[in-house]
């Protein structure tokens, strides 16, 4: 309402008795069925006075009922004022087409033109005076809504009840033919129906939007509201024939959904449709997203106390037991004070064993998985207890599904409850000390890979940081060491269980190499090793030492390719790069002379081993050698190279030579005339051949030769 309207009802509002005389008596008038009646159509004879606004305009009552307040006397304004006939309509609430009739009424009464002109000023003002009511009205509805769902909200006990006032609140408020509230499903990553209000369709009750799809899938995707006015025709969001399908069973046309947050993520859509075109007002759009707060505010509540009542339900269970079982706490609480004395000391797994067998008076013993009676320690594995096993109690030590081994309780049939469930709690700390010590061992082999990585790969070249990082994992740099190549022999079926024998191998080295104050590392398919080299060991001694412990650990064969002996590492880094990959060299060579499962060091090669070593320039000896042959094979396609390797595996004999390639041996005769001229007449005198077996050897360690 306007200043200036305020004022003006002030105004008229100050006048003479006479004005207030006129008003009682059209109220009278009123009550005795003369021409002030009450029902719309109801009009009043002019005394010809003016008014220049609507009086009382200003004092319309603050409750937003819509009543015209009087005064105690009952008094009101001159029948005869021009704005009598509008106050009347806004006091018993009439709809705005009644508002024309005062005017129609004067006009076909023949009232004069000043009256019917004070009138016609008049409406304009009371249609904003009854508009400003209507929204106080509705703002007091909307408002009355929202704290009744604030204090259902705050009474919490069925949040389907709750959401469903909700629901049925903004229906109404927003005068739709259906409000419903869709939730996200994380599992499913989409969102369902979950209440409904006016909906008549089975098959729209139980949609489900997958995000991004309908208005929906939209709102739940952006966390924004949208609004459609013809869903059908609204290309902004994706349409799917089943939701399309189920928009259309319902009828639903105008489409508002607001998104139900909590903070800053999406939990559920809220929803208000009509089954013709409509446009929702920013009013309303807002009304509805405090709706959509309100709902989320009651899932997060609701969420809350299902997580309290459950925590509540354990809380009275553990108090069952533990009233129930009180006698068994305060028998085995010396047990526990004695486990965890031996924890702390650092104790092992048989330093448990033995503290329960003074405790049980009996022999307890920890044993490996595949010594354990299976059958007894799958079910006690299953079950989570002790179970008895003859004359013994078995229970069985495991962790996240992985068993890890068991207790048993030797000659010891009779067992009570206390000393069942002391097994029980011996079982578990040693499954605690386990994976405690597995979870150190395996930081320290990391520790100590990384170090080894760092060395390899040459990128720290400060010495006395590295002295420092060694020294912290028992390692010392200054010593001579020995780099050492190691791989399985073996073929995996696939490549989780290659992948898997390569961590049990990388497992092995790095107990190994912590054992023997020296770095492992998985690298290249394999697992690299840097040992210290003890006074008068060889690195000859040290590889095939370590094929065997590997080769044990692991139940494979392991090959294993040896440097020759390193020093001074913190200040060459580098040096351990270059003998690494003289340990791979080794490494192939052992398992292109069929040596697998062996170690050997460059040294035990002879003439070869020199090629193996440092930094010689094998590819030049090979291309000086045999280039022209592998040449010609890469041109043509030809198997010159293959049939050589044959030809001098088979002692230079062409016959054997053919039944080794599976040709024609005039194919053999004529590719070995073809290596004459590429090699020269003389290519088998016993240099020649020497030097081409080596070439070709030396093409195959290089990987040239593979097929």
């Amino acid at each position: 309402m306007s200043r200036d309207h305020v004022q003006s009802g002030q105004r008229v509002g100050t006048g003479g008795a006479a004005a207030s005389d006129a008003r009682a008596s059209a109220v009278d008038a009123s009550a005795d069925g003369g021409p002030y009646d009450s029902r719309p159509g109801g009009s009043a004879p002019s005394d010809g006075s003016e008014a220049p606004g609507l009086a009382g305009a200003g004092t319309a009552p603050e409750s937003g009922s819509g009543e015209l307040s009087v005064s105690g006397s009952g008094e009101t304004r001159a029948p005869g004022s021009a704005e009598a006939p509008f106050l009347e309509l806004l006091a018993r609430g009439a709809s705005a087409d009644a508002y024309e009739q005062p005017v129609l009424i004067a006009r076909a009464e023949g009232r004069p033109a000043e009256e019917i002109a004070a009138l016609e000023a008049v409406k304009p003002l009371a249609l904003r005076v009854r508009s400003e009511l209507e929204g106080r009205r509705r703002r007091e509805a909307e408002l009355s809504a929202l704290f009744e769902t604030a204090h259902d909200l705050a009474g919490l006990r069925d949040l389907d009840a709750v959401l469903q006032a909700i629901v049925q609140r903004a229906r109404s408020l927003l005068g739709t033919d259906v409000a419903y509230l869709s939730l996200n499903d994380p599992a499913r990553g989409d969102t369902y129906m979950r209440v409904t209000e006016g909906s008549v369709a089975a098959r729209f009750q139980q949609l489900r939007l997958g995000m991004g799809e309908g208005l929906g899938g939209l709102v739940a995707q952006t966390a924004r509201p949208y609004v459609t006015d013809d869903y059908f025709k609204d290309a902004r969001f994706q349409h799917t024939l089943v939701i399309d399908a189920g928009v259309r069973d319902e009828g639903l046309v105008a489409i508002l959904g607001v998104p139900l947050m909590l903070g800053p993520h999406v939990i559920g859509v809220l929803f208000a449709a009509d089954r013709r075109a409509r446009v929702f007002e920013r009013e309303q759009i807002a009304l509805l997203g405090s709706f959509a707060a309100l709902a989320a505010a009651a899932i997060d509540t609701a969420n809350l106390l299902t997580e309290t009542r459950s925590a509540l339900g354990d809380l009275e269970r553990a108090n069952e037991i533990i009233r129930d079982r009180s006698g068994v706490i305060e028998r085995a609480s010396d047990v526990h004070d004695r486990l965890a004395e031996l924890v702390l000391r650092g104790g092992g797994v048989h330093d448990v064993a033995a503290a329960v067998s003074e405790v049980l008076d009996g022999t307890v013993e920890f044993t490996e998985p595949a010594a354990a009676p299976a059958r007894a320690v799958e079910v006690s594995r299953a079950e989570g207890h002790a179970v008895r096993h003859a004359d013994d109690w078995i229970a069985a030590v495991a962790a996240g599904g992985e068993l890890l081994g068991a207790l048993v309780l030797r000659g010891h049939p009779g067992l009570d409850p206390v000393d069942q469930r002391t097994l029980e709690r011996a079982a578990m700390v040693t499954s605690l000390l386990l994976l405690a010590r597995r979870s150190a061992s395996e930081a320290e082999q990391r520790v100590r890979g990384e170090l080894l990585d760092d060395l390899l790969d040459v990128r720290d070249r400060d010495p006395r940081l590295l002295r420092e990082r060694a020294s912290r994992l028992s390692a010392d740099l200054d010593a001579t060491h020995v780099v050492l190549a190691a791989r399985l022999d073996g073929t995996a079926a696939d490549a989780d269980q290659e992948a898997a024998a390569r961590r049990r191998l990388w497992s092995a080295a790095s107990h190994l190499a912590a054992t023997r104050h020296g770095l492992a590392a998985a690298r290249d398919g394999g697992t690299v090793l840097l040992l210290p080299l003890e006074p008068g060991d060889t690195a000859t001694e040290v590889a095939r030492r370590t094929a065997r412990h590997l080769g044990t650990a692991v139940h494979e064969s392991v090959t294993v390719g040896a440097s020759a002996p390193v020093a001074d590492l913190a200040t060459h880094p580098d040096a351990v790069a270059t003998a690494y990959e003289e340990g791979r060299r080794c490494l192939d060579a052992l398992r292109l002379l069929g040596r697998s499962g062996d170690g050997a060091a460059a040294d035990d090669f002879g003439f070869l081993g020199l090629l193996l070593a440092g930094d010689r320039d094998i590819t030049g000896f090979v291309d000086r050698t045999i280039g022209r042959v592998v040449a010609y094979d890469e041109r043509r396609g030809t198997d010159l190279v293959r049939t050589l390797d044959a030809y001098f595996a088979s002692g230079m004999s062409p016959a054997r030579t053919k039944d080794e390639l599976h040709v024609h041996v005039n194919t053999v005769a004529q590719r070995l005339e073809r290596v004459a001229r590429l090699l020269g007449d003389d290519w088998q005198s016993p240099a020649r051949a020497l030097e081409i077996q080596l070439a070709l050897r030396l093409h195959r360690l290089s990987g040239g030769g593979r097929g």
